[in-house]
C-alpha cells in the first residue's frame, strides 16, 4: 500500500524455545472515530500494505522474529483440509509440522491457517480451521496474497517479507462500520489509504476491514496504535485487510467478502490465531 506500514503487528505465540510472554487483551470500547490530528499521525508514522505513495499502510513495521516469544508471539500452520463430509475431523492440522504445532497456544479453538506457495512468493491461501471437539475442521480456501518477497522468520521492518509465525488475533477495525464481528471493533477514519501499490494497483479501500496481527503491537488497541515492544526495527502494523490485488508489504490481504466472512466468524471466547508462513516452514 502507500506509505508504508507494514499493517500493525501483535505479539505472536513462539516456540518454547524462545523467551517472551503475552500482554493481557485488555476490553476495548468498540467503533471509535479518531480525530483528524491522530489521523495525521498515524498516515505519518504507519507504513503498510503495498508499495507506492499515499496514505496509511498496514505492512512495514520492525523486523519479527519466528513465532515464538518476544519477536512477536506467533504459531506458524499450514494447509487446508480435503475432508468430506463424513470425513472425521483430523486431530492435528494438516500441512503443520510439530514445531509449527508446538507453538499453538493451548486454549486456541479457531486458527487462521495462510501458507505460502514459496519462501519467496507472494500468493498463498487462508483456511479457517475451527475446534469441534474432537477434531479440527476445515473453513472453505480462500486465496491470499502476502509481502512482495515473500517470508521470513526473521522480520525486520522494510524487508518486504511477511514474518512466519504464530500470532493471536484480538483487534479488528477498519474505514467502514462493524459488519457484525464478536471482537472489538475500531471504526476509524484513521484507515483512509491512498496511491498505488507494487503493480501500480489503487490502494484505496484495502483497510475497508483490518483485523490485527499480534505481531510486536500491544493486543487490546485498535489496529492503528503506533506501540511497538521490540522497537520499531522490528516493524510492525501487520494486518489481515482487504486485498488490493497486488502484494504487500508484510501484511496478508484477502478479498473483500472473504475479510468480512472472517471478521464475522471470529470468536474471542476461542482464542483465535493466525498461523502464516511458507508450506516447507510450516511443515517443520
Amino acid at each position: 500500500m502507500v506509505s508504508s506500514f507494514d499493517c500493525p503487528h501483535r505479539p505472536r505465540l513462539r516456540a518454547p524455545s524462545r523467551a517472551g510472554g503475552r500482554a493481557a487483551i485488555p476490553a476495548r470500547a468498540r467503533g471509535r472515530v479518531r480525530s483528524a490530528a491522530v489521523v495525521l499521525l498515524v498516515l505519518a508514522a504507519l507504513t503498510g500494505c503495498g508499495a507506492g505513495t499515499g496514505g496509511p499502510t498496514a505492512d512495514t513495521a520492525g523486523r519479527t522474529g519466528p513465532a515464538a516469544g518476544p519477536p512477536g508471539t506467533a504459531n506458524t500452520a499450514q494447509g487446508r483440509s480435503g475432508a468430506g463430509a463424513e470425513t472425521r475431523a483430523p486431530a492435528h492440522i494438516p500441512g503443520l509440522g510439530p514445531r509449527t504445532r508446538a507453538w499453538l497456544p493451548e486454549r486456541a479453538r479457531q486458527v487462521l491457517v495462510v501458507t505460502g506457495r514459496g519462501k519467496d512468493a507472494n500468493r498463498s491461501e487462508a483456511v479457517l480451521y475451527e475446534h469441534t471437539g474432537s477434531g479440527w475442521e476445515a473453513g472453505p480456501v480462500w486465496p491470499a496474497r502476502n509481502a512482495l518477497k515473500g517470508w521470513t522468520d526473521d522480520h525486520w521492518a522494510g524487508d518486504l517479507r511477511s514474518p512466519i509465525g504464530v500470532y493471536t488475533l484480538t483487534d479488528a477495525g477498519g474505514l467502514l462500520p462493524d459488519p457484525g464481528t464478536d471482537m472489538p471493533y475500531d471504526r476509524s477514519d484513521g484507515f483512509s489509504v491512498s496511491g498505488t501499490g507494487f503493480q501500480g494497483e489503487p490502494l484505496a479501500g484495502s483497510f475497508d476491514y483490518v483485523v490485527a496481527i499480534d505481531y510486536n503491537r500491544e493486543p487490546g488497541t485498535t489496529p492503528l496504535d503506533l506501540t511497538r515492544p521490540l522497537g520499531g526495527d522490528r516493524g510492525g502494523g501487520i494486518w489481515l485487510h482487504v486485498d488490493h490485488q497486488g502484494p504487500t508489504q508484510g501484511c496478508v490481504s484477502l478479498q473483500k467478502q472473504h475479510m468480512r466472512d472472517l471478521l464475522r466468524a471470529l470468536d474471542p471466547d476461542r482464542s483465535p490465531v493466525v498461523v502464516m508462513g511458507d508450506a516447507v516452514s510450516l511443515s517443520e
